[in-house]
């Protein structure tokens, strides 16, 4: 990942300013859920995604960086990752996420071993 794993550099159909609230996300095997928030802020981008009924409703944070494609048509966002890669992924914490520093070390060091 030449952007780093909190970039989207590398995801074709990124536009800065493009609400990506509510879009569905594909793993590269299937379905995982749909885009409750996201973060563009440079270094630091990611999608927080509710997984839905899948894997009982966890959500989950993914760095930009594991993003490969966004169709804005299709209202859709393509990741990186296997749906079993999201499923093993560290759970969504808001009150840890204030703590960007140790959260975002965590999540990434789990990322960054598979990508």
């Amino acid at each position: 990942m030449a952007g780093g794993i909190w970039d989207y550099e590398n995801a074709t159909g990124y536009a800065t300013g493009v609400d990506l609230t509510g879009y569905r996300v594909e793993a590269a095997d299937g379905r995982i859920g749909r885009v409750d928030a996201h973060s563009e802020e440079v270094g630091d981008a990611y999608l927080v995604v509710d997984t839905g009924l899948w894997i009982f409703g966890r959500t989950v944070i993914v760095p930009a960086g594991t993003v490969n494609r966004i169709d804005h048509e299709d209202r859709s966002v393509w990741l990186d990752l296997t749906t079993e890669q999201v499923k093993a992924s560290p759970e969504f914490d808001p009150a840890a996420h204030e703590d960007a520093h140790g959260h975002r070390r965590t999540v990434g060091a789990y990322y960054q071993d598979i990508v």
